[in-house]
């Protein structure tokens, strides 16, 4: 069964990925958003201590904001062709499925959250040393793990929902918000910012690997029911 759940996952991302080149979503409107909601928090703070202080918080709301966009595109080329229905029918295991759309929103995110992190430094002249990129490092793939879990469980929940666009963000805002919280203290403690120190991120980085361990075995266990439902 795991040769099984590791191919289809491998199919499912590469699907995924694959229809992303084509439509091209996160360049040319993910990105452009992100980018836009990284400027106008410039102009509205237009304090450079502020901005400083508060970069990594940005970064991160940014990041939530494009993942509802990300999240809702993807389910919606899946339920507009009954593609997901589909692979119900044919009996795919829903596990595949999961980890291959996660890994697929995953990979989407970490492309987001570059730039975004690019934008930080040029925009907020915020600065890392070698430790602090250790850290934001490890930060940003805990972090992502987590959202991509939490984004691909929520999506399959609310698919085929009716306001699917505004029921998605009021149910996943609440519990990805200690991603905010974590991933926030985290890249503050990367970015030395505030006084903080490099070590005191790391405990907050041990949290986003617990709360990514925990919503993926969440979602291996139960995303087959949620989709049938």
């Amino acid at each position: 069964m795991s040769m099984s759940v590791s191919r289809v996952a491998r199919a499912v991302a590469a699907k995924d990925l694959r229809i992303e080149l084509r439509t091209r979503v996160v360049t040319n409107q993910v990105l452009p958003f992100s980018g836009l909601v990284m400027i106008m928090f410039a102009f509205a703070l237009d304090s450079d201590d502020v901005l400083q202080r508060v970069a990594g918080g940005l970064v991160w709301l940014a990041t939530l904001f494009s993942m509802f966009i990300l999240v809702q595109r993807t389910f919606a080329v899946e339920t507009y062709d009954g593609a997901l229905d589909s692979l119900r029918v044919a009996g795919v295991q829903p596990q595949g499925i999961f980890l291959g759309k996660s890994l697929a929103l995953f990979i989407e995110l970490l492309v987001l959250e570059v730039v975004l992190f690019i934008s930080a430094v040029v925009l907020y002249r915020v600065s890392v040393g070698g430790l602090g990129a250790v850290l934001l490092v490890t930060c940003v793939l805990c972090a992502t793990a987590g959202l991509a879990f939490v984004g691909t469980l929520y999506g399959g929940l609310t698919a085929g929902a009716r306001g699917r666009e505004t029921l998605l963000p009021l149910l996943l805002l609440p519990v990805v918000a200690p991603v905010l919280i974590c991933a926030t203290r985290a890249t503050e403690s990367a970015f030395e910012s505030g006084g903080v120190t490099v070590g005191e991120g790391w405990a907050w980085v041990a949290v986003l690997a617990t709360f990514a361990c925990v919503f993926g075995l969440g979602g291996l266990l139960s995303f087959g029911s949620l989709i049938e439902e």
